[in-house]
């Protein structure tokens, strides 16, 4: 808080025998207008005061109102019912941690996690199996229990797949990081894509961060990775970023942060249409209210179904965890809010499509509460 000195105002003493004071003269020469003298304890205020508050109503207003009124958008966005049947397809995932290939985890975890997703719709496992090494590398010593653990997968959840969750931070995010521009860092993330292949994993599911909108070399490793996914018939999927709530609001934060959040839709569709499946980290959207989170992932679902071919997988990203930071509201960022958001923009969009589902990140963090709401709102499990 920025604190002004206060200024003397106290008048001197007016003493009116004091000889010393000389006698006004009564009339004041031609064209002269005396100034009348300061009130006794009074402050003059400054121009420039004026125009410091001035310009920071300004701000203000300008900050404030666009806020307001996104968030009255959301709110209203999430009004209505979803149609009947937009529930599961079949065709959800889930993105679990490390500790199911690194030796943590034994048969029984197993089981109780295929008792947890029988019946839920589940039917891809992104296992974390990285991270890559940032020049593209995948030392096989991370990932030890790989094979035990998709064995185990076939045998207590048939027809359930499971692939390989590969990721990095991108030197675009800091000064160390994976090099996107690099052909031969490139080469070895599909050198290391098929390693992970020939382990037994059933896809390659790529988390690269902090992707910046348009990035030609990350559409060049799609291109990449596809080509040998094809030749494996094993899956290739992604971990998307959150869609432009405003037109050209990446090319905004990206001029304000190193870290940007949205991509542009058009560079959405150019990802979606080089993968198999895409899912929406739609999360840590720093909204306030449930209904405006849930209003959130109901534009995200309507503008990601807008660019997505129906031959590519559509996925929805739930907060199965709690937080709370300016990026994460735990009291608004329910699945609650999220299942039904999503099925507000998929009954108002695409509510036929099939190639469709939501995948809760992430099962170490996960509630028995987002478990519920999750089972009881989309997988309509009782």
């Amino acid at each position: 808080m920025d604190h002004t000195e206060s200024r003397d105002g106290t008048a001197g003493t007016d003493d009116p025998m004091d000889e010393t004071r000389a006698t006004p003269d009564p009339t004041p020469e031609p064209g002269s207008v005396p100034e009348p003298a300061p009130e006794p304890g009074r402050k003059r205020r400054r121009p420039w005061v004026r125009r410091v508050r001035r310009t920071a109503l300004v701000l203000a207003l300008l900050l404030i109102v666009p806020l307001v009124a996104v968030e009255t958008a959301l709110r209203v966005n999430y009004m209505g019912d979803p149609a009947d049947g937009t529930y599961t397809r079949g065709r959800d995932a889930m993105w679990l941690g490390h500790a199911w290939v690194d030796g943590r985890k034994k048969d029984a975890d197993v089981t109780a996690l295929a008792g947890r997703l029988k019946d839920t719709g589940v039917r891809d496992l992104y296992v974390h199996t990285g991270p890559l090494e940032h020049d593209g590398t995948l030392p096989k010593s991370v990932y030890p229990r790989a094979r035990w653990f998709i064995d185990a997968v076939h045998r207590e959840l048939p027809g359930v797949r499971v692939q390989a969750f590969l990721g990095d931070v991108l030197a675009n995010g800091g000064p160390e990081g994976l090099e996107l521009g690099d052909a031969a860092t490139r080469a070895e993330v599909v050198r290391s894509a098929g390693q992970v292949l020939d382990t037994g994993y059933e896809g390659v599911h790529l988390d690269l961060e902090p992707l910046h909108s348009g990035d030609e070399h990350y559409l060049d490793l799609l291109d990449d990775l596809r080509e040998l996914t094809w030749e494996r018939d094993a899956q290739l999927s992604v971990a998307a970023h959150q869609i432009d709530p405003l037109p050209h609001l990446h090319s905004v934060a990206g001029f304000v942060a190193d870290h940007p959040k949205w991509w542009s839709q058009e560079f959405f569709g150019q990802v979606a249409r080089r993968v198999d499946q895409i899912a929406v980290m739609s999360y840590d959207t720093a909204r306030l209210f449930e209904s405006t989170y849930g209003g959130y992932v109901a534009q995200q679902t309507s503008l990601a179904l807008e660019v997505t071919p129906p031959t590519t997988h559509l996925l929805m990203g739930l907060p199965f965890y709690y937080e709370s930071n300016p990026s994460h509201w735990g009291h608004a960022e329910t699945v609650a809010a999220a299942v039904r958001g999503a099925r507000l923009g998929l009954s108002r969009t695409d509510p036929d499509r099939e190639l469709f589902g939501l995948a809760p990140y992430i099962d170490f963090a996960a509630t028995e509460t987002n478990w519920k709401e999750f089972e009881e709102g989309w997988a309509r499990r009782p």
